[in-house]
C-alpha cells in the first residue's frame, strides 16, 4: 500500500495505492474518503490497482479553496488520474462519488473506460412529486445544520437515506466515527449537500459517451430516492440496472458481497453499455 499527497489548483489531495491489475478508482459518496473505503480497497486488491483518495477537505487532503461544484471534484479526479496512469481507469462512484464520476465521465470521457454509477443523486430525472421531496430532504439537512450543528444533521440525512448499520455482513468489525467525522460532515453540508441540489447532470453527454456507464443501486434501497434516480438513469441511456448487496451504503456495510459483484460487472459486457 502507497499513501501520496498531489498538489492540485487550490488543494492537496491524499491518495492510497494498493494492489495489482487495472486501475480501479473508487470514489466514496457522504463525508467518506480513504478510511470508509479501505474495506472495499482490500477485497478489489488481488485483482486491480486500486486508488481510494480523500476529496479536497476532507481527512487528509487540505484545501485553501473549498468546491463548490461538483466539476471541481471531477477536475480533481481528472488530474489524480492524469498523474498516475496515461490509459482509461475503471471508476466505481457511490452516491455523491457516483455523480462526481459520472461528471468526470461527461468532461473527461478519453479518461474513463467504464463507470459504475451506484445511486447517484441525480434529483433533475425524479418526476414530481418524487424530486421535490428529494430536494426538500436536502433543505431540511442543511436547515438542520445551520440550527442545531453538523451532529443532528447527519442523524437527520442517514434518516433520509435509511442508513441501517446492522444490515451488513457479519465478521464485519464495527466501525466508530474517526477524529475527522464531524470536521468532514461540515464540508459535506456546507458545500456538497448545495452542490448535490444544484447540479445538473449532461444526460445527452453521458448517451454518446464512449464510457461504458453502468448504473447500479441496492437490493435492499428501493424505497429511497437515490434507487429512483439510478433506475432511471438506466432508462435514460437503455442500459440495465445492475443490482448490489445491501442498502444504499452496502459498500461500507457490505464490502465483500460489493466487491464481487463490481467485479462481475467490469468483467461483462452485458454489464453496461460497450465502449464506441
Amino acid at each position: 500500500m502507497r499513501e501520496s499527497v498531489l498538489e492540485v489548483p487550490g488543494a492537496r489531495l491524499r491518495h492510497v495505492i494498493r494492489g495489482e491489475g487495472p486501475l480501479l478508482l473508487l470514489v466514496a459518496g457522504g463525508h467518506h474518503g480513504v478510511d470508509a473505503n479501505e474495506p472495499l480497497a482490500r477485497h478489489l486488491a488481488d485483482r486491480y490497482t486500486v486508488l481510494t483518495y480523500d476529496r479536497r477537505g476532507l481527512s487528509g487532503s487540505t484545501t485553501d479553496s473549498p468546491a463548490t461544484t461538483l466539476a471541481t471534484h471531477a477536475d480533481d479526479v481528472s488530474r489524480l488520474l492524469s498523474a498516475l496512469t496515461p490509459e482509461p481507469a475503471l471508476l466505481y462512484g457511490t452516491s455523491l462519488g457516483a455523480l462526481i464520476s459520472l461528471e468526470l465521465t461527461v468532461r473527461h470521457p478519453e479518461q474513463v473506460a467504464t463507470v459504475i454509477a451506484h445511486e447517484p443523486p441525480v434529483t433533475q430525472l425524479l418526476p414530481d412529486p418524487g424530486r421535490t421531496l428529494a430536494l426538500g430532504q436536502l433543505l431540511t439537512v442543511e436547515e438542520t445544520f445551520r440550527a442545531e450543528g453538523p451532529a443532528p444533521a447527519m442523524r437527520r440525512f442517514a434518516v433520509s437515506m435509511d442508513i441501517d448499520p446492522n444490515d451488513c455482513e457479519p465478521d464485519l468489525p464495527p466501525r466508530t466515527p474517526g477524529p475527522d467525522h464531524l470536521r468532514n460532515a461540515e464540508v459535506l453540508l456546507t458545500h456538497d449537500i448545495p452542490s448535490i441540489r444544484n447540479h445538473v447532470l449532461d444526460v445527452a453527454a453521458l448517451k454518446h459517451s464512449p464510457a461504458r456507464v453502468v448504473p447500479a443501486a441496492s437490493e435492499n434501497s428501493g424505497h429511497i430516492w437515490p434507487h429512483t434516480c439510478a433506475t432511471m438513469l438506466a432508462g435514460e441511456l437503455g442500459a440495465p440496472l445492475e443490482i448490489l448487496p445491501g442498502g444504499h451504503n452496502g459498500y461500507v456495510f457490505r464490502p465483500r458481497g460489493t466487491a464481487e459483484r463490481i467485479h462481475a460487472v467490469l468483467g461483462s459486457q452485458g454489464g453496461g453499455r460497450p465502449r464506441g
